[in-house]
């Protein structure tokens, strides 16, 4: 039996996650975490074999919950699903100790394969994903701006670009407002932005936000 911890802030997904294994005879639910404080916590006192972790919960950043898991549990399988499909994104993770990677839009079988294969070999990548990464490498210069943010940089520029404040973001990722501003402008440096307005027309012109 593969015992998972799912650690993803949206109850939707978590219930939609839980449905989909109780109809899986080899893998179990062993417990939920809503942020990277939660999951950490779990893990000291229940054993798993396998995290699945979203990237954008409050709090921590993911590839810092990722790098803590992997520093106090070196053999854990974490296998990320998130919405992100940025090559940038996604070789961050791997860097930092991700086993697996899988986007949200996956078909459930494949994510029940990907567990399999994470737990049992240790590596597994949505074949979408390493195609776009080798054709990344290829040719670094078609690289998109906003893809050479960090993944703390990438949610809070999303989040200014669909209006939010910075005294909302600090709210809503339970981190201080000094740390968004700073954040902040990091990316807009790195974007080149002179504004606001140049970070909301470079997100609605790149599709990031409706």
């Amino acid at each position: 039996m593969i015992r998972i911890l799912i650690a993803d802030d949206h109850a939707i997904v978590r219930g939609g996650l839980k449905h989909l294994f109780a109809m899986v005879q080899d893998i179990d639910v062993a417990g939920e975490a809503v942020n990277g404080a939660q999951a950490l916590e779990f893990l000291r006192h229940t054993p798993v074999d396998l995290v699945l972790l979203d990237l954008t919960m409050p709090g921590m950043s993911g590839t810092d919950l990722i790098a803590r898991i992997r520093s106090v549990f070196p053999d854990l399988a974490i296998l990320v699903l998130s919405m992100r499909n940025e090559p940038q994104i996604v070789r961050q993770v791997f860097k930092v100790g991700a086993s697996g990677y899988l986007t949200k839009d996956s078909e459930p079988e494949m994510l029940v394969a990907a567990i399999r294969k994470t737990v049992a070999s240790g590596r597994f990548i949505d074949p979408a994903l390493a195609e776009q990464l080798v054709f990344d490498v290829a040719q670094p210069g078609a690289t998109p701006p906003h893809e050479q943010l960090s993944d703390r940089e990438a949610q809070i520029f999303a989040l200014l670009a669909r209006g939010r404040s910075v005294n909302d973001i600090a709210a809503e990722l339970m981190i201080s407002n000094k740390t968004v501003s700073t954040h902040k402008a990091h990316l807009m440096q790195k974007m080149n932005f002179m504004n606001h307005t140049d970070l909301v027309r470079y997100a609605i012109l790149h599709g990031l936000v409706e």
